[in-house]
C-alpha cells in the first residue's frame, strides 16, 4: 500500500543569499572609503616611516613640482589661498570661528623654498591646522 505524499513547495533559502549580499556590501564600504582619504591632484609623494593618513579631510592642498597649487581640484595662486583656503572651508561646513583643516600634499620633487612661500602665505592669513601628507615606506 502506498502512503500518500505531500507535496512540498519549492522554496528559496534566503540564508546564502544574505551572505552574499553582506559580502558585497562589505566589500563596497571597504573600497568607498580607501578612495577618500585623498581629494587633491595626484602627486608624487615623499614617503616616512611614520607616515599615517588622517581620515577627516576638510581640504586639501596640492602642490605640483612645478609649484602650482591646488585646492581640491580648483587652481589657485599664492596670494589667493588663504581666502579661498577660509571660503571653501565655510562653504563645506566650517563654523565662522572655526578655521578649517588643511592637509598639504606636496610633490616630494618640489623646491624647499616653494612649500615655505606656501606655509608662510597660510600662517600670515592664521591658518594653524595644517597638516603635511606622506606616504608610508621609506
Amino acid at each position: 500500500m502506498r502512503m500518500p505524499r505531500k507535496h512540498r513547495h519549492a522554496r528559496v533559502e534566503m540564508l546564502p543569499l544574505m551572505d552574499v549580499v553582506f559580502l558585497i556590501l562589505v566589500f563596497l564600504i571597504y573600497a568607498m572609503m580607501v578612495m577618500v582619504v585623498h581629494m587633491g591632484m595626484p602627486v608624487a609623494l615623499p614617503t616616512s616611516k611614520n607616515a599615517q593618513p588622517e581620515q577627516m579631510v576638510v581640504l586639501a592642498l596640492t602642490i605640483r613640482q612645478d609649484g602650482a597649487l591646488w585646492l581640491d581640484k580648483d587652481p589657485v595662486t599664492l596670494e589667493t589661498l588663504p581666502a579661498e583656503v577660509m571660503r571653501q572651508g565655510r562653504e563645506r561646513g566650517a563654523a565662522d570661528d572655526e578655521e578649517p583643516t588643511l592637509q598639504i600634499f606636496a610633490d616630494a620633487m618640489l623646491p624647499y623654498q616653494k612649500l615655505f612661500d606656501v606655509l608662510d602665505a597660510l600662517k600670515k592669513a592664521g591658518l594653524k591646522k595644517i597638516s603635511l601628507q606622506a606616504k608610508e615606506g621609506g
